[in-house]
């Protein structure tokens, strides 16, 4: 269980650890960047954070807790009137640690400790990505159903070219038939003739008689 575990005492007594995270916090609201070591860093993070909330609050109470802990009565200023309005988009995280190695000596691990400059940028909604997909899906969706509705459409004008095609290869094959047609009249006329003849035979015989 993490009872009594509730910040770093950082081998001093309450006394000095208080005042020597005060003057690093003052000191990073003035400089805006500070090197120390990573354990005093993320000590005097918390502290830092918590006066610049105070300053987005710009209140006379809020100005009075902060120059309760700062050091100086500029950098109290310097606070609500500069850093504070800087942060006013940012909901926490006003500051960062870099981490620039080992100190020579006894081997600390050191840091910088400095203020965010960057502007927060804001999060596209996800419920826009996912109305343009459902759009764009529907378009397609119209898309290729139309392009089947136009293939059907075109189906059936195949066919009546088909039909036709067909008439126009039947109807050569038609036409010798019709050539045929006279040469076999032609016999029938030709028995006609013949029977006329027999006929007129026949009624100058009975003449002649």
């Amino acid at each position: 269980m993490r009872h009594l575990k509730a910040f770093r005492k950082l081998n001093r007594t309450s006394s000095h650890r208080s005042l020597m995270l005060r003057n690093l916090v003052t000191s990073l609201l003035e400089h805006e960047r500070i090197e120390t070591t990573v354990m005093k860093a993320k000590e005097a993070r918390r502290i830092a954070d918590k006066m610049i909330t105070l300053g987005k609050n710009g209140s006379l109470h809020a100005r009075r807790r902060a120059a309760s802990v700062l050091m100086k009565k500029s950098v109290v200023q310097r606070l609500f009137d500069e850093i504070a309005p800087r942060y006013e988009k940012r909901e926490g995280g006003y500051t960062r640690i870099l981490r620039v190695g080992y100190r020579k000596g006894d081997g600390a691990p050191m840091a910088f400790l400095e203020l965010v400059k960057e502007d927060v940028k804001e999060k596209k909604k996800k419920t826009g990505k996912k109305s343009t997909k459902k759009a764009s899906a529907k378009s397609a969706a119209k898309g290729t159903s139309s392009k089947t509705e136009k293939k059907a459409v075109k189906k059936p004008a195949s066919k009546k070219a088909a039909t036709k095609k067909a008439v126009v290869a039947e109807t050569p094959e038609e036409k010798p038939d019709k050539a045929v047609e006279p040469e076999a009249s032609e016999p029938k006329q030709s028995e006609a003739e013949d029977s006329s003849k027999s006929e007129d035979k026949g009624k100058g015989k009975k003449a002649g008689n």
